[in-house]
């Protein structure tokens, strides 16, 4: 079945030339003349549109109601913009386009787009990876562009993220795909077991090694061997991991024959390999070898606008599974889950979701069926969670961890200090207020008094160092007039970083 692509025809001359171009490449296609047609057929009983193609009317109010509909029903949007608009990517960000194009659009580019946003929803139904946040996006490209080699892949991420869902994609997606994907979970068994589950043992290698056994490793000839939680593997068997990645050749436990394999590996941790990597915990030749490739995984917090289309998805799920006539959710039962901190992440809101799908009396979520730890927010936060293996000296460690934060905390204090002074330009002034001489980093911000300012900063006693980054970002877009990308070179910072800024500021 051909897939099904709507365009609209605000520009009628892009809208023709692109209709006739997907035609031509074997989709279904039909030009809708208004954002009702389109919203109609988003919200219709009949077969959703794969993807839907805006031909201008992008700052209409139409449009961003048709563009928050398509996001909670997983429909993949392309815009074209208009040649003049000075942001388009700020522009596509904040509407929550799943891609752009800048006018004049040719009309084989707008089909290749248009395959790939389609090619790439499937990705998602498949592994399961859902959201349609910028950074979720970004995890998809990186997984469409490191599929096809054969380099090993290292996946950060907090638990509860997905990671295994990402290793599975890139599998999936790969000339490997037919061939074995062998998933090895690091911290669930001890050092000595460890070993002979990776690289097998000969008969009698050990006390109970009754008979020869193939480890994960063989198991995963030809195909995808994936390590989760590589953090917490032994300094031991680290050493014959390195070997592996680096001969590609192993031995058994016990055993005197090198065996020859063809693997790819794809590792990942739910903690700071570099960390690990200072700490002494990691070797740093094996984090080199593991870093070949690199995908963040971002925790739920970093990306709240998927948590609707999240909850969603998830209700309908459970209410299918046990078989229970479910309404849906509250408009005010969603706004707590959007604002919860998740530490758990996406495992934590599937669980939840499950529970109270099977629990809720009224057949719909409502605010107080969600647990009071959820409803505090705050009390999310202290949910228990695993910092490190029980093997470990844990005390040391934190010790260790408190130091290093403590060094970093002052030379970003330093490196502050050091902008405010060599930046003039930038119009950032420490103003004392009161009667004798302040530290200027020892201030908290105020209403500026309105005259001859720009974007400058007034500070006073017990300024945190938050509060400082927040009145640095409120005074370089002030004087950007609201230019992210320019405001963030004035900060010198990235555009990305300044953006997750403003979210954690609430400044968007």
């Amino acid at each position: 079945m051909a897939d099904r692509i709507l365009v609209t025809t605000d520009d009628l001359e892009h809208a023709v030339r692109i209709n006739a171009g997907l035609e031509a490449a074997g989709f279904d296609t039909a030009m809708v003349s208004s954002f009702d047609d389109v919203r109609q057929a988003v919200r219709g009983r009949g077969v959703p549109p794969d993807c839907i193609i805006l031909t201008g009317g992008l700052h209409e109010s139409p449009a961003k109601q048709l563009l928050a509909s398509a996001q909670d029903h997983a429909i993949s949007t392309l815009g074209l913009v208009e040649a003049t608009e000075p942001e388009p990517k700020d522009l596509a960000r904040d509407l929550g386009l799943t891609a752009w194009l800048a006018k004049p659009v040719d009309p084989n580019e707008a089909v290749t787009t248009t395959r790939r946003l389609i090619d790439r929803r499937k990705l998602q139904q498949r592994t399961g990876i859902m959201g349609e946040s910028a950074p979720i996006q970004e995890v998809l490209v990186k997984i469409e562009q490191m599929a096809p080699v054969t380099s090993t892949v290292l996946v950060e991420g907090e638990s509860g993220t997905g990671k295994e869902l990402v290793a599975k994609g890139i599998h999936d997606l790969s000339p490997r795909r037919g061939k074995p994907f062998i998933a090895v979970n690091c911290a669930a068994l001890p050092e000595t077991l460890l070993e002979s589950e990776l690289f097998g043992h000969e008969k009698g290698a050990f006390t109970g090694a009754a008979e020869r056994r193939l480890g994960r490793f063989e198991l995963a000839d030809g195909g995808t061997i994936f390590l989760d939680e590589v953090g917490e593997m032994a300094p031991a068997t680290q050493v014959k991991l390195l070997r592996v990645l680096e001969e590609r050749s192993f031995f058994r436990v016990g055993g005197i024959q090198p065996i020859k394999v063809d693997v790819r590996v794809i590792a990942a941790t739910n903690r700071s390999l570099k960390d690990a990597v200072a700490l002494g915990q990691f070797r740093d030749d094996l984090f080199y070898r593991l870093n070949v490739l690199a995908i963040y995984l971002p925790p739920l917090r970093e990306r709240r606008s998927d948590i609707p289309l999240l909850v969603r998805r998830f209700i309908a799920e459970f209410a299918a599974q046990h078989d229970r006539q479910f309404r849906g959710i509250t408009p005010e039962a969603l706004q707590i889950l959007v604002e919860a901190d998740w530490p758990g992440n996406v495992r934590q809101l599937r669980n939840l979701i499950e529970s109270m799908v099977v629990l809720a009396p009224e057949g719909e979520i409502r605010a107080a069926d969600i647990p009071r730890d959820i409803r505090e927010r705050g009390g999310a936060r202290a949910l228990p969670v695993r910092v490190s293996s029980a093997s470990r000296d844990v005390a040391g460690q934190e010790v260790e961890f408190i130091l290093r934060s403590l060094v970093e905390l002052k030379l970003q204090i330093e490196e502050l200090r050091r902008r405010i002074e060599e930046r003039p330009a930038q119009r950032v002034e420490v103003i004392e207020v009161g009667g004798g001489p302040q530290d200027p980093l020892l201030a908290e911000p105020v209403p500026e008094a309105g005259e001859g300012g720009g974007g400058a900063v007034i500070y006073r006693a017990g300024m945190t160092m938050a509060d400082v980054e927040r009145a640095a970002i409120e005074a370089a877009l002030k004087d950007t007039r609201g230019n992210r990308r320019k405001a963030a070179e004035v900060l010198g910072i990235g555009e990305r970083t300044l953006y997750r800024k403003l979210k954690e500021y609430q400044l968007a």
